[in-house]
């Protein structure tokens, strides 16, 4: 998830004590990163850089849209 601090406040990773930054950082959802947005020392926010591109649409499988697809044949047993 992305968060950047609350306003007047300043966070810091785990571990590292690093400070967060300013303008916002991808975290791991952990209880650590929870607990921050449930207590109001950091909110999310929207990456730098991440427009509302429009998603096209992926080519279904032909089993899905009814097209022909080649049926594999059951495995016999040879002897």
């Amino acid at each position: 998830m992305f968060v950047k601090p609350a306003p007047g406040r300043a966070v810091r990773w785990p571990g590292t004590m690093r400070l967060l930054k300013a303008q916002g950082e991808t975290v791991p959802e952990t209880g650590f990163w929870l607990l921050c947005l449930h207590n109001g020392d950091v909110v999310k926010a929207t990456p730098p850089g991440a427009s509302a591109a429009p998603v096209s649409p992926s080519p279904s499988p032909a089993h899905l849209s009814g097209g022909t697809a080649a049926t594999p044949e059951p495995a016999e047993a040879h002897a």
